[in-house]
């Protein structure tokens, strides 16, 4: 069998406040909660019921997990660039705007970066081809696709 990821896990400082954080702003559902060894485990999904992918987030005591000056984020696709405007207002009037909305190219796309509240960065983007067979054809394209200041 071909190996599929099925979940990310992250420990965190305060569970119930990053629960709300990935609910607001990410739209996803609760979709387990449970103790395993006296630690509180809860799964986030985009899907209420049959969930493909999950987050697992549960809680940790230390200092917070690195921030934006490296790569590791996560990321989440929205369907326009005033849809990543509209989750970087939000992210902005909540103070946890990391990144205002650029454009990075056509391989990238258009994003914003959000920081949760263990200040791991949470990326929204339009136009960011994950399916390898489309990249191609975004770098011919790319002169069509301008920047937005």
């Amino acid at each position: 069998m071909k190996p599929v990821l099925t979940h990310l896990a992250l420990g965190v400082r305060d569970l119930d406040r990053t629960v709300a954080f990935y609910r607001k702003h990410a739209r996803l559902h609760v979709v387990h909660e449970r103790r395993d060894g006296g630690t509180r485990v809860v799964w986030l999904s985009e899907q209420e019921e049959r969930p493909d992918f999950v987050l697992v987030l549960f809680h940790v005591a230390g200092e917070p997990s690195p921030g934006p000056s490296t790569l590791q984020h996560l990321g989440f696709a929205l369907a326009s660039r005033e849809e990543v405007d509209a989750a970087a207002a939000a992210g902005r009037a909540d103070g946890v705007l990391m990144a205002e909305p650029v454009y990075a190219g056509p391989i990238v796309g258009y994003f914003c970066l959000l920081g949760d509240p263990d200040g791991n960065p949470v990326e929204f983007s339009y136009g960011q081809p994950i399916d390898p067979r489309r990249l191609a054809a975004r770098q011919q394209t790319a002169k069509d696709d301008p920047p937005v200041p």
